[in-house]
């Protein structure tokens, strides 16, 4: 008995010992691991969310001030046709969609937590993705601001102002879900998205095509566009490889 007692405690050999304690050192540094990862998850989860709030508030209040500026222009159009009738002058102009003329009085400027000031210049509307956010333009396009402000909403990259002839091209980050542009490499030839600019002015573009290209290419930021009104979506391909490029052109 005791010599079967002696051999296995002759097994316990420092090679061993040193072993067991290779694999306790790695079997924490994996825990470690996993509980770094899972924070860092759950860290960057809430601070989309955030963002997300943040996004839909800044909706909120520019379509709060559409609201307003229309009531405003309506009454002050009830006054001046009056005025009008009586006096035989001309009607006020409206637009091609037979639509008061209405202009935001100033731009409201904003600021990131990074200090990076920005105006919201239009929203951006996609049915059949469920995209509903604002679109930001910043100060000094600057890749720094324009990163700050990505984590916010869509932002205008490169172009005219919104719905003004040429090639109005927004950026949004593809977060792999539903927020933001991850699903505009969905969308297809023939879907609908709108854009509504400062004036309250509504208009419907249609997707023609869709393509990818490398990170450092910008040749779909051409303005050659014969005259019409188009808009591009740029967005990152789930692997973050290359730029998802849709092209869309006004109705």
């Amino acid at each position: 008995m005791n010599q079967i007692l002696v051999t296995k405690k002759l097994y316990i050999t420092p090679e061993l010992k040193r072993k067991k304690k290779l694999y306790k050192f790695y079997f924490f540094l994996s825990v470690f691991l996993v509980f770094t990862l899972i924070s860092f998850y759950i860290y960057a989860e809430v601070d989309r969310s955030k963002s997300e709030e943040t996004s839909q508030a800044i909706l909120d209040e520019f379509n709060q001030e559409l609201d307003n500026t229309t009531a405003d222009s309506d009454v002050l159009i009830a006054i001046l046709n009056d005025t009008s009738e009586d006096e035989g002058s001309s009607s006020i102009p409206e637009n091609s969609e037979n639509q008061p003329q209405r202009t935001v009085s100033s731009k409201k400027v904003q600021s990131t937590n990074d200090g990076f000031n920005y105006s919201t210049i239009a929203t951006i509307s996609i049915p059949k993705i469920n995209v509903n956010y604002p679109i930001l333009d910043g100060r000094t396009d600057s890749t720094e601001e324009t990163e700050a402000l990505l984590k916010i909403s869509p932002t205008k990259f490169w172009g005219p102002n919104p719905n003004e002839v040429g090639n109005f091209c927004i950026v949004g980050h593809n977060y792999r879900d539903t927020r933001f542009f991850s699903q505009v490499p969905t969308l297809e030839n023939g879907d609908y998205i709108e854009i509504t600019d400062e004036s309250g002015k509504t208009v419907k573009y249609s997707v023609y095509d869709k393509y990818e290209v490398a990170p450092d290419d910008v040749s779909c930021t051409s303005q050659l566009t014969n005259g019409k009104r188009e808009i591009t979506l740029i967005t990152c391909t789930n692997d973050s490889k290359l730029r998802v490029i849709v092209k869309a052109r006004s109705v």
